[in-house]
């Protein structure tokens, strides 16, 4: 039996993944700055996009195993329901505080002033027309699927995380009757993982080919004047992680730059793919190993991937007041409490659609001011590149809201927290340290 103080062999650098992810990237923006006509080749716009597409080939098995594995082999039915009202109104909370540092940055640096020329409504109207079309009642009946085949098919997270919930309390109901079944499923989940693994392998090629592609099509010279609210949305989105989350991570007791690093190959694969699907199961498997228990794992991530937008938050408040500044349109106090309060709303309504931040963004302009709608033409250019940062803020905010859960709920394993954030290294070791300890 391996000893305690035992860790596998280290790897040479160049095989570690996240060192491989960050000299794609890299890379990716050399080829793209110098060689954009090959950068924008079809072939080199499908790595990125196949690997994106090989990731979200598993998402929805991974979200249907963990969830009906979780509530599954939970006794007390009323636990499930206790750990998803503590995610709702942490989720609820966080989110408040995102669009708040977002109107009162958006307020301290009022960036955007003469850009109304560069506006083109005609780039946006698809966006405008889905906003639209994104009604309350249409957001709650999509939840409920047609079929459990189609939503699994169309990978929809919502619908395909009521109908684990349902077949998790259903499982739990049978006691022993079920047990057969619910090692199929945990069993079913490992083989998932495994096939997680083999995928991320190819991470490398794919961030590669998605900076490549984003940098060829774009280049510098694409920012222009809207550097600024670039740069205001990254620094914004940091202040948010390092004093929000960080924050709140002292108080469970950790050290968010210790969580940030121990993450650090998802939040690798995010920037180089823009996508923060691309590193889900991955980060689920990890906070299960840094000792947050599975059932709280399979019911916050997932829910938190549609319901705990943090990034998403601070950008539809930011862009908002940047368009209003490059426009010349005031919005008054009432104006920008209400962005707060239908900012809340619209973020939940568009997660897992194309182009969500720029339909969410388009609903909310809309019901402050529909003199809005136009300059989102303005912000169009750039959405690639801030992008990124919302996904990284997006899933950083559901790796930390698991933690919180998990503690909130007594059921944070304290040693593999502290041995994952100390040690960080590979969590195959953490995992091994603590099953041997």
């Amino acid at each position: 039996m391996a000893s305690v103080g035992t860790a596998a062999p280290k790897k040479p650098w160049y095989r570690i993944l996240y060192v491989q992810v960050l000299f794609a990237i890299a890379l990716g923006v050399v080829v793209g700055w110098l060689w954009p006509n090959i950068a924008t080749n079809d072939w080199i716009k499908a790595l990125g996009d196949g690997f994106i597409r090989l990731i979200r080939m598993v998402i929805a098995p991974i979200i249907f195993c963990t969830v009906v594995s979780g509530i599954s082999h939970i006794q007390d039915a009323r636990k499930v329901g206790r750990v998803g009202i503590k995610a709702l109104v942490y989720f609820e909370i966080v989110s408040t505080f995102a669009l708040v540092i977002g109107l009162i940055i958006g307020n301290l640096v009022p960036i955007g002033d003469g850009l109304a020329g560069k506006a083109n409504a005609a780039a946006v109207a698809s966006f405008a027309k889905q906003a639209e079309a994104q009604k309350s009642v249409d957001f709650v009946l999509n939840i409920i699927p047609d079929s459990v085949v189609g939503a699994l098919a169309k990978g929809d997270i919502l619908q395909v995380l009521l109908f684990a919930i349902l077949f998790g309390f259903s499982l739990m109901a049978m006691g022993e009757r079920g047990a057969r079944l619910r090692d199929l499923v945990d069993e079913t989940s490992h083989a998932i993982f495994g096939v997680i693994g083999i995928v991320m392998k190819a991470a490398p090629f794919g961030a590669f080919g998605a900076m490549a592609y984003t940098i060829g099509k774009f280049g510098p010279a694409a920012l222009g004047d809207l550097l600024g609210l670039i740069a205001v949305f990254y620094v914004t989105a940091a202040l948010f992680v390092v004093v929000v989350l960080g924050t709140i991570a002292r108080i469970v007791g950790f050290n968010i730059f210790r969580f940030i690093a121990y993450i650090k190959d998802e939040l690798l694969i995010v920037l180089g793919t823009s996508s923060s699907e691309s590193a889900l199961p991955q980060l689920m498997e990890k906070l299960e190993r840094l000792g947050c228990s599975k059932p709280v794992v399979g019911l916050v991530v997932p829910t938190g991937y549609s319901f705990n937008l943090d990034g998403t938050n601070i950008y539809m408040t930011l862009a908002t007041l940047f368009i209003g500044h490059a426009l010349g349109v005031h919005l008054s106090l009432e104006q920008q409490l209400l962005i707060l309060v239908v900012a809340m709303l619209t973020s939940k309504g568009a997660s897992g659609v194309t182009g969500a931040g720029f339909i969410t963004l388009a609903a909310t302009l809309t019901v402050v001011n529909p003199a809005l709608v136009p300059g989102m033409a303005i912000v169009f250019s750039i959405d690639k590149f801030m992008s990124e940062v919302r996904a990284l803020t997006n899933i950083t905010g559901n790796g930390i809201a698991a933690i919180v859960v998990a503690w909130w709920e007594g059921e944070l394993d304290r040693d593999a927290l502290n041995a994952g954030l100390r040690r960080q290294i590979d969590p195959s070791d953490v995992e091994t340290a603590v099953t041997t300890g």
